[in-house]
């Protein structure tokens, strides 16, 4: 199997690094704290995954998670594996808050965007430093 990256992820992401169980990335709306862990893997469902893959996912989401709530000020984490726009198998992880741009509602649907700064980014690099591998 041949590994990249979906081009719409490509597009809409800043690649951060790798954790165990594949890709970490940004989605480059500085709005929320909104990161992408993207399995290593051909197949789109959860299900399809062996168990020790699955697990490595979910100790990626777990770490991910734990992070953002140590880091950001949230008041919910979402987290989803949604893929109707890109097959490729990936994971949300987005802190929400109660003052966000469109809380309650969900952030996929709302067209409203701000692209990170160099300066932002680099920030956030350094910070999941720790989490990558």
């Amino acid at each position: 199997m041949s590994y990249e990256l979906h081009d719409q992820l490509r597009k809409d992401c800043h690649v951060l690094g790798r954790l165990d169980a594949g890709y970490l990335l940004l989605l480059d709306n500085a709005l929320v704290p909104w990161f992408i862990l993207v399995p290593e893997t051909d197949k789109t469902e959860f299900y399809q995954l062996d168990a020790e893959l699955q697990q490595r996912v979910l100790d990626g989401i777990n770490r991910v998670s734990a992070w953002v709530e140590e880091n950001h000020e949230v008041d919910k984490l979402n987290v989803a594996m949604i893929g109707n726009k890109v097959p490729q198998m990936h994971i949300h992880i987005i802190g929400r808050r109660k003052d966000d741009y469109c809380w309650p509602g969900v952030v996929w649907a709302s067209p409203e965007k701000k692209a990170y700064t160099e300066e932002q980014l680099e920030k956030v690099r350094a910070g999941v430093a720790e989490l990558l591998s």
